[in-house]
């Protein structure tokens, strides 16, 4: 039953805790109001004035070897160049720099033509009548601001306000040789603002362009990229990703041409050597028939002839296959660069072909990684280790190719050499003649493999089937995607909390003075019994018959708390000190003497705080008048010493007397306690000011004295060190029944009343005086 009673007062408590939390924070609302202002207030000029921007996107499709997009089987027999990308590795090359280079340059995006406008410079692509193109947009002299406008009058571009230009013919200036061209965006609204162009590096334009560009995939298991650019203008973010997509077909397709044009120079460079050996032999031919007169051969010498020339030619082919296969097998042992392997379309080998066609990928996605990104990327070197693997696989396999086709190529020579035993019955003219016939035929089957196999390089070179297939061209957006206006003004609003939220912590954190209650608590195990507001009147007496006020009303509480302490007729002498000067002890002293002389009862006064007196200030009594010292001295009575308080009638005070040279001395002289329990026995009640514990030890002393010690600390004054030590100092010299005194508690923020604990109440204020009725402290 009493977990469950327990279990009631949590969400009591949280509620408390955060509940303290705000109050803290609201005594700061103008902070926070002007804060939140400024902030909304920034953030509205910035959405206001901000230029807009606009995401326009595309996406393509790629032939991945890992994710099963395949090209048909028609494409593959006429294209056999074509080679399978890897979207990880097309996404680096879609970003490289020789793409951005490429559409700045097509775009003429170096040279961007702008309009002022009220507080911003905005974009003229689509309001400029005109772009500008460079020749050679690598010397251009960098530029800003450039003055440019179009004379619809003349059809000529003006410049710098001096120098004209016709549209459409190279023209030299001071920036460089240009072209000026009607700009097919132009919408026919050009506005009343001047426009000018910049002129930059195509390199620096490419940069921004890669800062603006996004790519990636569209998922793990597609072989499609997506597509992203954030522009001002819609149509330039659509131009400059349809222009990337461009390029990258163009590309793939000239390095495709560029290897097949090496294939069909090497067959080209065969077939030249072949056809000079035809040409001999049918001159041979040719001068043999016309000296022998010989016009045929019989039936035996032709078919010898035939069977004979189908075994030479094909030993011939295995011959060429054994050429190709040991150029390959030196190729890939000893080369690493990219380049077409040589003779591989005399390969016949499914398997040994399919391994060079994925060296041959490899080497190529190597050349262009090493193009976009450092050689110590880890892309490149995957690649290199994949390449290192699969070079041993090819030479085993083309040994073995070796080797099959030399017993092949052997075989054919032995079915020849029979043949040619035919031939020895033949006569010995037509005998010659079949040899040349012979030779004749090798050679021109030969020759028509070689050109079959240009054929197919040929078909490669002109299929301009793409690498990647548009899946959806570029197309921008009709709302901007930024700045975000709901986004704005949410981390405005935000920033207008944690700003003063910050300044008001941040403040509080820096100072070492104690600012609140709990910190006191904290530091120290002394209780605390009352909290009194800074006085803000002149007057230090603050309490005074038919006067009601809120510091009046803590003196009250303090008064009522002096029962917690025991403090009764019995125990009647009330100590009160401080650590430091300054702190307001002779000021809690003195008002809450005047508070207990108000219920009726007679309260004595003491100021024993022989080094630095100071209630004498606050009744008018002179630093001379005899005191507290003259009767330790022995020199007065305590009748002599004792003054009335005027205007409170129960209030006596005793002031210090004159100062002495050594007044802690003078308190061990045994005659404090006789003046002490002396004024116990006169008075009701005894309210002693002595000195600071910190500079003297005399709090100390007297507090043996007292039945309750009052230890005053100060809002925003006494140190938190100095109240830490509080706890370590009564282990040495240990104040009797302590309790503490938080006072001079000023107001927190920028709210009247507000104390920082949540005091928005003056007692007294509002109530109404009955006709006859005199209010009472």
């Amino acid at each position: 039953m009493q977990q469950l009673r327990a279990n009631k007062n949590l969400p009591q408590k949280e509620d408390t805790q955060i509940s303290q939390v705000l109050a803290g924070y609201i005594s700061y609302w103008p902070l926070f109001l002007i804060c939140l202002a400024l902030a909304i207030g920034g953030a509205y000029f910035y959405i206001r004035y901000a230029i807009p921007k606009y995401e326009a996107s595309a996406k393509i499709m790629l032939k991945d070897e890992k994710r099963g997009v395949e090209s048909s089987k028609t494409i593959e027999q006429i294209d056999n160049i074509s080679t399978s990308k890897t979207i990880e590795n097309e996404l680096e090359v879609l970003k490289s720099q020789s793409l951005a280079d490429s559409v700045v340059k097509k775009l003429c995006l170096y040279a961007p033509i702008n309009q002022e406008g009220k507080l911003k410079v905005q974009s003229a692509y689509v309001n400029s009548p005109v772009y500008i193109e460079a020749r050679y947009p690598e010397k251009l002299r960098k530029s800003s601001k450039v003055p440019i406008r179009f004379d619809s009058t003349t059809n000529k571009v003006v410049l710098n306000n001096s120098f004209a230009a016709p549209l459409n013919e190279w023209v030299k200036t001071e920036y460089g040789e240009f072209m000026f061209h009607a700009n097919p965006h132009f919408t026919g609204y050009t506005g009343s603002k001047p426009f000018f162009f910049d002129i930059m590096k195509p390199s620096v334009a490419s940069g921004y362009l890669l800062n603006s560009l996004k790519v990636d995939a569209s998922s793990k298991t597609a072989s499609i990229i997506n597509l992203g650019y954030r522009d001002e203008v819609p149509e330039r973010a659509e131009d400059i990703l349809n222009a990337l997509i461009y390029y990258y077909n163009q590309a793939a397709i000239v390095e495709k041409n560029n290897l097949v044009k090496n294939t069909i120079a090497l067959v080209e460079s065969r077939l030249q050597s072949i056809k000079g050996n035809l040409d001999s032999i049918e001159r041979k031919v040719k001068n043999f028939r016309e000296n022998t007169r010989s016009i045929s051969l019989s039936a035996q010498g032709q078919q010898a002839l035939d069977l004979t020339a189908s075994s030479d030619i094909k030993a011939a082919e295995a011959t060429i296959q054994l050429q190709s296969l040991n150029e390959l097998k030196n190729f890939v042992a000893a080369n690493d660069k990219v380049g077409v392997l040589p003779s591989a379309s005399n390969i016949n080998d499914p398997t040994l072909t399919n391994q060079m066609t994925s060296y041959t990928n490899m080497q190529i996605e190597l050349e262009k990684m090493r193009k976009t990104v450092g050689e110590g990327h880890p892309i490149i070197t995957q690649l290199k280790e994949q390449i290192a693997q699969i070079k041993p696989n090819i030479v085993n396999n083309i040994n073995t190719q070796i080797k099959n086709l030399e017993r092949t190529r052997g075989s054919y020579m032995a079915t020849s050499g029979n043949f040619n035993s035919m031939l020895s019955g033949i006569p010995e003219k037509e005998k010659e003649l079949l040899e040349i016939s012979r030779d004749q035929n090798i050679q021109q089957g030969i020759y028509s493999f070689l050109l079959q196999k240009k054929e197919e390089s040929v078909l490669s070179y002109t299929t301009t089937n793409p690498d990647a297939k548009v899946v959806n061209y570029a197309q921008a957006g009709g709302n901007p995607v930024s700045p975000k206006t709901t986004m704005i003004y949410f981390a405005a609003l935000i920033m207008g909390l944690i700003l003063p939220i910050g300044f008001v912590n941040g403040r509080e954190m820096l100072n070492n003075k104690i600012l609140y209650r709990k910190e006191i608590e904290t530091l120290t195990s002394i209780p605390v019994i009352g909290e009194i507001v800074y006085n803000k009147s002149k007057s230090s007496l603050v309490l005074e018959p038919g006067k009601r006020s809120f510091i009046a009303e803590e003196f009250r509480k303090v008064r009522v708390s002096l029962l917690f302490l025991g403090i009764d007729s019995y125990h009647k002498k009330i100590l009160v000190t401080s650590s430091l000067p300054g702190e307001g002890k002779s000021f809690v002293a003195a008002n809450l003497a005047v508070s207990l002389a108000m219920t009726g009862k007679k309260v004595a006064l003491v100021d024993i705080d022989l080094h630095n007196p100071s209630l004498g200030k606050l009744f008018d009594v002179s630093t001379e008048e005899i005191g507290v010292s003259d009767y330790l001295l022995g020199e007065r009575t305590l009748d002599e010493i004792i003054r009335k308080v005027p205007n409170h009638d129960n209030l006596s005070f005793v002031s210090s007397g004159g100062l002495h040279p050594t007044p802690s001395e003078l308190l061990e002289n045994g005659r404090i306690q006789q003046l002490i329990a002396s004024l116990e026995d006169k008075f009701d009640l005894v309210v002693i000011d002595t000195a600071p514990v910190v500079m003297v030890t005399d709090a100390y002393h007297l507090s043996s004295l007292a039945d309750a010690t009052l230890y005053v600390i100060r809002h925003k004054y006494t140190p938190k060190m100095v109240v830490k030590r509080i706890d370590e100092n009564n282990k040495i010299n240990s104040l009797k029944n302590p309790a503490i005194i938080f006072n001079g508690v000023k107001m927190r923020g920028f709210m009247k009343n507000n104390y920082g604990y949540g005091y928005d109440y003056v007692y007294g204020k509002n109530a109404k005086k009955s006709k006859g009725y005199k209010l009472k402290a």
